[in-house]
């Protein structure tokens, strides 16, 4: 079965990557109720401990952590809906799953705690509504030409 492009619904970006970016800080903050993130960033930190960088003498504020976890969430499903070709929104989605993961030992060398599971956590949702999302619309960003989609005259 093939998909026929021209029979999908018309998408847009601002609105689903808000709802898509909202969704996703919804899903961190439940989940930070429910202590789920907690043992989460634990997990980090023994990891951390086994390879030698466990001295964490400082923590982050916890409003910058929220600061990243919504421009994570809001930011990557914006961009996710804004690339055209599904290969490359999954490039995007991957490489910035790869670069949270990598601060963990970012972090453990500065001996900050690693707080990373919010951001991780918003990143993994709102880059997985965002495929899907893009997967099943049309979006406007697909319907350029080649080369003004990738920004050539």
């Amino acid at each position: 079965m093939s998909r026929k492009p021209h029979r999908l619904p018309a998408g847009h970006v601002l609105a689903p990557a808000l709802l898509i970016g909202s969704m996703a800080l919804v899903l961190a903050l439940g989940l930070e109720t429910l202590r789920i993130l907690e043992q989460v960033n634990s997990i980090a930190g023994r990891w951390l401990a086994e390879v030698g960088l466990g001295n964490f003498s400082k923590s982050l504020p916890g409003w910058l952590i929220w600061l990243a976890t919504g421009l994570v969430a809001y930011g990557l499903s914006g961009a996710i809906l804004c690339v055209p070709c599904i290969w490359r929104r999954l490039v995007l989605w991957i490489s910035s799953l790869a670069i949270l993961i990598f601060w963990v030992p970012v972090l453990g060398l500065a001996t900050y705690v690693p707080d990373i599971a919010a951001p991780l956590i918003a990143a993994v949702w709102s880059g997985i509504c965002a495929l899907v999302y893009a997967y099943n619309h049309r979006m406007p960003v697909d319907e350029l030409p080649i080369s003004q989609a990738d920004g050539q005259s």
